[in-house]
């Protein structure tokens, strides 16, 4: 299965793994946790705990605020996870590529986004 794996301070990379609960758990670092805020069938798979864990800020996702820790993005089915089309892996690598850091501010978090070539 073909994922788009980001991580905090990185930019995002494309990985092959094994569909399997274990290497899904091993990429975030703990129990998974999927959400859908994209129109198409894509989802972005987090660390369930990230919050409490304190992991690292990642990325701002519109509608969701901040992922902590390590997440990738893949497709989805109607039962189950798959991989991304290489369509979907080149409008995700660019959608996540900038590095954002953040600095906190008396409202929140403010982010400083890092733009590369």
């Amino acid at each position: 299965m073909k994922i788009l794996v980001c991580e905090a301070g990185k930019h995002p990379v494309v990985k092959e793994i094994e569909h399997t609960l274990k290497n899904l758990q091993s990429i975030v670092g703990g129990y998974i946790e999927a959400i859908y805020p994209y129109e198409e069938p894509v989802g972005l798979v987090c660390n369930e705990d990230g919050i409490a864990l304190n992991l690292p800020l990642n990325r701002i996702v519109e509608g969701y605020g901040v992922i902590r820790g390590t997440f990738f993005l893949c497709g989805l089915t109607e039962e189950d996870f798959c991989g991304l089309t290489d369509d979907q892996i080149e409008r995700y690598s660019k959608l996540f590529w900038d590095v954002q850091h953040f600095i906190p501010t008396p409202d929140g978090l403010m982010p400083i986004i890092i733009r590369s070539l």
